[in-house]
């Protein structure tokens, strides 16, 4: 048996970079499976949610031909937060983690991105903004990700229309997008299933910054919920580490995303243009209503949606895409 070693997509501006990921204790089970349905599936996600990370264990990152020597805190997580000398290109980029076990070296490729000169953001929660989660409901909501694999998950209509066309805005090369995160309340254990997920339906490659891992199954019983701070922290640290560029702010009602972005708003009065917040219910909560009303007087486009065509054409509007 040997220990596992997960890397996430990392992230790079002009002097620094960022990567992360965990280091698990040794196990015999095979990686988990999304493609597998009904109880199969429940087993797989349960076992994600009882996995053993391990604590202060090696880890070291290659680099432009120097080797950079950390170790993982207490939840097994690592993070490398190292300044950038060389010149590294932009686009995603490689680079390689390794950690020993009895001799042997285990060795992961994982990718961050050093986003091209451009003067576009977008940070996009997920749950019942583009992932139908069913987060009003607990019990819908753990049944559905029990029972419903990857490939039986559904998505809001027209989402990955508006999503593509905001990732290509203003960009008239193919290979260069805009800079897009994904922020949520899920935790760390479900990162290959939402990397699979955004995958199979072609939304933009982004960077996750999901919440700390759970290690118990009375964890996964509260998975995506409790305190949304983390939330704001992670989307107020993106705006400061790219200062340059205009974001648009995607997510929902269904929990506290229009409070969230608006105390962001007021703390970055120059860099949010755009917010755009999905309605989950039957009909429209005053109390988002009332924050748009804010945001607006605050001169950030703000658009509360039920159906994304509505999205689309208020960024055509705002001239936020063509």
């Amino acid at each position: 048996m040997k220990p596992v070693l997960k890397l996430y997509r990392g992230y790079a501006n002009e002097q620094e970079l960022i990567v992360m990921g965990h280091v698990f204790k040794p196990t015999t089970r095979e990686d988990y499976d999304f493609q597998k349905k009904k109880f199969q599936n429940a087993k797989s996600v349960i076992r994600m949610f009882r996995i053993k990370t391990q604590k202060n264990a090696d880890v070291y990152l290659a680099l432009n031909g120097t080797r950079i020597h950390t170790k993982t805190l207490d939840d097994g997580y690592f993070k490398f937060c190292i300044p950038l000398n060389k010149e590294s290109g932009y686009g995603w980029i490689d680079y390689f983690v390794s950690i020993h076990f009895n001799g042997e070296e285990i060795r992961a490729k994982g990718s961050f991105i050093r986003p091209y000169e451009g003067n576009l953001g977008f940070i996009s929660d997920i749950d019942d903004t583009f992932l139908i989660s069913h987060t009003r409901n607990m019990f819908k909501k753990l049944y559905i990700l029990l029972f419903r694999n990857v490939n039986d998950r559904k998505i809001f209509d027209n989402v990955v229309a508006h999503y593509q066309a905001l990732s290509t805005s203003g960009r008239n090369k193919k290979n260069e997008q805009n800079a897009f995160f994904y922020v949520s309340s899920s935790e760390w254990n479900l990162y290959r299933f939402i990397v699979q997920f955004t995958e199979l339906h072609q939304l933009p490659r982004g960077v996750l910054l999901l919440k700390d891992i759970k290690t118990s199954l009375m964890d996964f019983f509260i998975t995506g919920r409790g305190d949304h701070n983390h939330k704001f922290e992670k989307i107020k640290h993106i705006l400061e580490f790219y200062p340059n560029l205009k974001y648009t702010l995607i997510g929902d009602d269904s929990q506290h995303d229009p409070f969230l972005y608006e105390q962001i708003c007021k703390i970055f009065p120059v860099t949010v243009q755009a917010v755009y917040i999905r309605q989950t219910g039957s009909a429209k909560k005053e109390k988002a209503i009332a924050v748009m009303k804010n945001l607006e007087s605050l001169n950030v486009a703000a658009c509360y949606f039920r159906e994304s065509s509505e999205a689309i054409e208020h960024s055509r509007k705002i001239g936020l895409i063509s």
